[in-house]
């Protein structure tokens, strides 16, 4: 198709709805969605939900270290990929509350979910026109169960920012290729910098880069041989620059990077990875199982979910075969759906679904994209298809919106227990400030983070279940507590550690000094 400015479509299949009541009452009831999902959100980090970590500590750290001028990594602390644009986004937070703090780090990653439902709202409209299933779509992605919630707030490094650049770069292909008038420089350059960025910060949404660039180059070739393949050009590299820049200057390829954490260099059947990638994966990663496990009731979707991309797929291949506007709406759902087969081969044949497959189905959290496609042609079975069909499309939704909703009350009644666990790590922090412990030795998932909520001033520096040195993702750590004069211990409750450390308490008595707070063990020198 050549390029240039054309009407602006409606919609795929379906004309806008009429003005009056019905559009302002599915306009109110949409904004009442997006409140609720921001609502719940709000809560649970008001409870120190979902339950924090060292990793997430590690992306706080580098926020800091930003805020105060100290260092401007282009990697997550410790590895040569993921990069840390979460960090550069709460470093200003950070500034101006005159400190670092865990609500801090998340505000961003709220915000960047509140931008990612918008998007996909705006989105299911250029490609449907039907705004009640855009208020279904809301809906779903307002409700979120313990594993989706976790890659929307936390600060670990890529998930919060990938589905909300995701939609934008879908948008603004569907804007592009049907010659929506207006801004068109500052969109072929939007999606330029997106993707550059995205391939800068995690290489899990590059099948929807691909698939949304595939859209752009199908319908407007013309348009991209001119300036506008300048800008987008031009934009990307400056979105892709730190990792360009970093690879240049080091040497490194950051390629065999992610091919080992996804687990290239390991090892897994394929019996494992099948299960793990196509059984346990898609219901963990687009929330419809509970907290770190899956109900047999709860893996249905698993079974209903290459049936809907093959029907979702057939019918945008169909709808592109009707006319110009239809085209580019079919085209985009095509490509979502096509990204997300992709997403799960990729996954499925990694290690990875093998081997870890309950905490890995986070790869997936880019499906979440998919669902204005793939569930389009069941609303349209329910609105207008046949009357054999329509009960078996009221089944499907309400099942997809009930096990949703389930999963969502299973990862809410976790919040009390991460509010009390957080309260345990606070006065761990007050305990060692007032002891006046400035370095300590702890396990991986106890330093960084007892470092962040300190503000650094506890330093801590990792040893393994066996006392010897562990992973120190920021070496400095470590050499501050090996130059110190008698660091502390510190460990979990009921931990291999702090059995270690207990043989050591009773084969030399006298050495260390013990203090007992709720879930944790001070191990003191004398």
């Amino acid at each position: 198709m050549t390029a240039g400015v054309r009407e602006q479509p409606r919609g795929a299949d379906s004309p806008r709805p009429r003005p009056g009541t019905r559009s302002r009452l599915v306009g109110w009831l949409t904004g009442l969605a997006v409140l609720a999902g921001v609502s719940y959100r709000l809560w649970l980090l008001g409870h120190a939900a979902p339950p924090t970590n060292s990793d997430e500590a590690t992306m706080g750290l580098a926020a800091l270290h930003i805020a105060r001028g100290e260092g401007f990594p282009v990697w997550f602390y410790g590895q040569q990929y993921m990069g840390t644009l979460e960090a550069y986004l709460a470093a200003p937070v950070f500034a101006l509350a005159g400190g670092p703090s865990l609500l801090g780090l998340r505000l961003p990653t709220l915000a960047l979910y509140v931008l990612f439902l918008l998007l996909t709202w705006r989105l299911t409209l250029r490609l449907t026109g039907d705004r009640w299933f855009g208020l279904l779509v809301v809906v779903l992605l307002a409700l979120g169960s313990d594993r989706v919630v976790k890659n929307q707030l936390i600060a670990g490094g890529g998930y919060p920012e990938m589905n909300a650049a995701g939609a934008a770069l879908a948008v603004l292909a569907v804007d592009l290729a049907a010659g929506r008038p207006g801004w068109r420089p500052a969109r072929w350059a939007t999606w330029g910098l997106l993707a550059g960025l995205m391939l800068w910060v995690d290489p899990l949404v590059l099948p929807y880069v691909v698939a949304t660039g595939a859209v752009l180059v199908g319908f407007c070739h013309r348009e991209l041989r001119g300036m506008a393949g300048a800008l987008l050009g031009a934009a990307a590299v400056l979105g892709a620059a730190p990792l360009l820049l970093h690879s240049l200057s080091t040497g490194r390829n950051p390629v065999h990077a992610v091919l080992a954490a996804g687990g290239a260099e390991a090892s897994a059947g394929w019996a494992d990875r099948l299960h793990g990638g196509l059984l346990l994966g898609p219901p963990l990663g687009l929330g419809f199982c509970g907290p770190g496990r899956c109900a047999t009731w709860q893996l249905w979707w698993a079974y209903a979910l290459p049936v809907l991309l093959v029907v979702a797929a057939l019918t945008a291949w169909w709808t592109m075969r009707r006319g110009t506007a239809p085209r580019v709406a079919g085209a985009t759902r095509l490509a979502l759906v096509l990204a997300a087969v992709a997403t799960l081969a990729a996954y499925t044949v990694s290690s990875a679904a093998g081997r870890t497959p309950v905490e890995s189905s986070r790869y997936l959290s880019c499906l979440l994209l998919t669902l204005p496609a793939l569930l389009w042609p069941v609303w349209t079975a329910l609105r207008d298809g046949p009357r054999i069909a329509r009960p078996v499309a009221i089944v499907l939704l309400a099942a997809t919106l009930g096990t949703a909703a389930y999963a969502t009350w299973q990862g809410a009644r976790t919040a009390p227990a991460s509010r009390a666990a957080e309260a345990r790590h606070d006065e761990l922090v007050a305990t060692l400030r007032h002891l006046g412990v400035r370095h300590v030795r702890a396990g991986y998932w106890t330093c960084n983070r007892l470092t962040f909520a300190s503000d650094e001033r506890v330093v801590c520096a990792v040893v393994d279940d066996t006392l010897r040195p562990g992973l120190d993702r920021y070496p400095a750590y470590r050499r501050e507590v090996d130059g110190a004069a008698a660091p502390a211990w510190v460990a979990p409750t009921g931990s291999p550690l702090a059995a270690r450390l207990d043989e050591r308490l009773g084969a030399a008595a006298g050495s260390l000094e013990l203090i007992t707070l709720d879930g944790w063990r001070i191990y003191l020198p004398r």
